[in-house]
């Protein structure tokens, strides 16, 4: 049994009261880790570490916070196959794709390093004579870091990465459903010369030990990826005391398909978009949004496609099951709703059993139609394999359908009209849009993030990452040219 445990001033250690539960795991739905069961205690011990250790880092140059964040990316890349390993044990997805996951935090992690190198102010002149003024970045101080467990190591370099080449030091509450990977990362990041107390693990449930990194005034920005209505508390209790929150919450993502489209990548497109990761991602296309004209030819296409998927933990898999029992419930709950309601199950919507899925939390894709705008399967975000279709008439229909979300995350439309696809990125309320892509697949060198309740106006990643991690000082210098 695996005893997964905080990282608190470079060392591992149990929670203070002893505490532990048990992590499942999804493809099994078997005991997986025990799991240090942290409270205010740990998070103060982390938060102390990481206020402590936190000068120190911030006197050193960018530049070299930067090649140790290098050498972070590089240890990720030496042990990809182990990392993925633990990603694929906690979240149920094949290796292939844990592999990939890993990737991605690599490439991340060697783009931030990058900024080691251009962390760019500016230089402007002044209307007084002999006088310039410049802007440079500063820490902050202690990042409280909260991630997901859709794409655990992704998530991590995502926020850990930029926290720490800005100079901050940081203290991860880990997802109760992902606790290991961030253990592993820190683990990495010790080997490659992180001073201890600058990157802090705690284990844990929201309330218990969420709540409390949120609430600390030494805590000078807290980021959060995670649901709409744990974004609107996490905002308030740090909103009063004033410190810097950057959300990146849900979304309802539509994906449009004109009239004029390839339909048949145009399909393969929104069945990825809908499906993979089994649907467990903030920009996964939930809203299919078809022309009349071409409804059920593409209808016909996506249900092949869809058909075509294979559900399961292997590599000869499209995807595998939902992160855990509750969130199973919770989907199919809605799907059984929406049916009450008058809507139509055109595939999916049951929980697999049998030969490879007992006791896993598999869900089959699904695609429900026949319903409304402001249903609730419409608009409210699932986290799981289930998309909605929608005919609508023509193009001012499919744009109203795609605003009417309370989300504003990302969207898609297929169309080999120049005139639609433009016209389309300028007029959808969305952080991200791809014309003839999907919903979701964005790089580490691009900011995301969204509108409405899809986030409060920050990106990561990106160079604008940094802008959530530092504050700018404007410095004023003067010169006397009389004493030169």
């Amino acid at each position: 049994m695996i005893l997964v445990s905080n990282v608190i001033a470079g060392a591992e250690r149990p929670a203070a009261s002893g505490s532990t539960f048990e992590k499942l795991a999804p493809a099994t739905g078997k005991v997986l880790s025990t799991v240090a069961r942290s409270e205010a205690a740990d998070v103060d011990a982390a938060i102390g570490a990481a206020a402590e250790a936190q000068p120190a880092w911030a006197a050193r140059t960018v530049e070299e916070r930067g090649r140790i964040l290098r050498r972070i990316a590089q240890l990720l890349e030496r042990d990809r196959d182990q990392v993925a390993a633990v990603v694929a044990a906690e979240t149920g997805k094949s290796p292939k794709d844990a592999r990939g996951e890993t990737d991605g935090a690599i490439e991340l992690g060697y783009f931030i390093a990058g900024e080691g190198r251009r962390f760019y102010g500016r230089t402007m002149p002044s209307a007084t004579p002999n006088r310039h003024a410049m802007t440079i970045r500063q820490p902050l101080g202690v990042a409280g870091l909260v991630i997901a467990a859709n794409t655990p190591i992704a998530n991590v370099a995502w926020k850990a990465f930029p926290a720490l080449l800005c100079g901050n030091a940081a203290v991860l509450k880990a997802s109760e459903d992902t606790p290991e990977t961030p253990v592993v990362f820190a683990r990495l990041a010790a080997e490659a010369g992180l001073p201890p107390g600058i990157l802090n693990v705690v284990q844990g449930f929201g309330a218990e030990a969420g709540q409390p990194l949120v609430e600390d005034p030494r805590v000078a920005v807290v980021s959060f990826t995670g649901s709409t209505a744990v974004g609107r508390m996490i905002a308030e209790t740090a909103g009063k005391r004033l410190a810097k929150v950057c959300l990146e919450l849900g979304g309802k993502n539509p994906l449009v398909v004109c009239d004029d489209a390839d339909l048949a990548k145009a399909a393969e497109t929104a069945a990825l978009s809908a499906f993979s990761n089994a649907g467990q991602r903030c920009a996964a296309g939930s809203r299919l949004i078809v022309f009349d004209a071409v409804y059920d030819r593409f209808r016909k296409l996506l249900l092949e496609c869809t058909g075509a998927q294979q559900v399961g933990s292997g590599d000869e898999h499209d995807f595998g099951p939902v992160i855990n029992e509750r969130q199973l419930q919770n989907m199919l709950g809605a799907v059984e709703r929406a049916q009450a309601a008058g809507a139509t199950v055109v595939t999916g919507g049951e929980r697999l059993t049998g030969d490879g899925y007992d006791g896993g939390f598999y869900i089959g894709p699904t695609i429900v139609e026949d319903v409304a705008a402001h249903a609730e399967i419409s608009c409210t975000e699932l986290f799981g394999p289930i998309a909605t279709l929608h005919r609508v008439a023509g193009f001012e229909e499919a744009l109203a359908l795609a605003n009417s979300s309370p989300y504003g995350l990302t969207a898609a439309i297929w169309t080999s009209s120049i005139h639609r696809g433009n016209e389309f990125v300028q007029q959808i309320v969305a952080g991200g849009v791809q014309v003839n892509g999907p919903t979701h697949g964005f790089e580490p060198h691009v900011p995301f993030g969204g509108q409405r309740d899809s986030g409060t106006g920050w990106r990561e990643p990106g160079t604008e990452a940094l802008d959530v991690y530092s504050d700018w000082k404007t410095v004023y210098v003067t010169h006397d040219p009389g004493a030169v």
